[in-house]
């Protein structure tokens, strides 16, 4: 039968958990991107080595170049002239940047970055007539234009009015 697989880990928690440089630093983050945790800093640090340790891979291949070129730029991380230097140089702020909250935040649909949060998880945030409910979704550019607030869903009333409610109950009443 086999055991399951187990999945990867998306992130790698610091070796150092008491250094007061990064706690601080993580802190502001926090406060800038409007995040849940500090997991979700790890999160993107070990988005960006994953992207560096490909980059460092290809810099012979040309082939892997232009499929890794292709995805970064299909997400606005590198700009169309970019080298292997530049993927090298990304940054995790690149990354929280293309997060759907970011987005939602710099549209105006949010005054605070947790409200941005809020939207999206009660469903309010749809991207392509899609709704999306994850917060750390990556925009790709072609979406950056196709975010919209939902449309409120408008209760079906009765079509007796108020005064033909207050008729009845004074028929009632006599």
């Amino acid at each position: 039968m086999g055991d399951p697989r187990k999945p990867k880990k998306k992130y790698y928690r610091p070796l150092k958990p008491y250094n007061k440089k990064r706690i601080d630093e993580e802190g502001q983050i926090i406060n800038k991107y409007g995040l849940k945790n500090k997991r979700e800093i790890w999160k993107a640090e070990k988005y960006v080595g994953d992207i560096r340790d490909q980059a460092k891979k290809l810099i012979l291949n040309s082939e892997g170049q232009e499929k890794l070129f292709n995805r970064l730029l299909k997400y606005g991380l590198i700009k169309e002239n970019a080298s292997i230097d530049d993927i090298l140089d990304l940054t995790k702020e690149a990354i929280l940047d293309r997060r759907l909250q970011t987005f939602v935040l710099k549209k105006g649909f949010a005054k605070t970055s947790k409200e941005a949060r809020q939207l999206i998880v009660h469903r309010k945030i749809k991207i392509n007539d899609r709704i999306v409910t994850i917060p750390s979704y990556l925009v790709k550019t072609i979406e950056e234009n196709k975010i919209k607030l939902c449309e409120k869903k408008v209760k079906e009333t009765k079509k007796e009015s108020i005064q033909e409610i207050a008729k009845e109950i004074e028929n009632k009443e006599h």
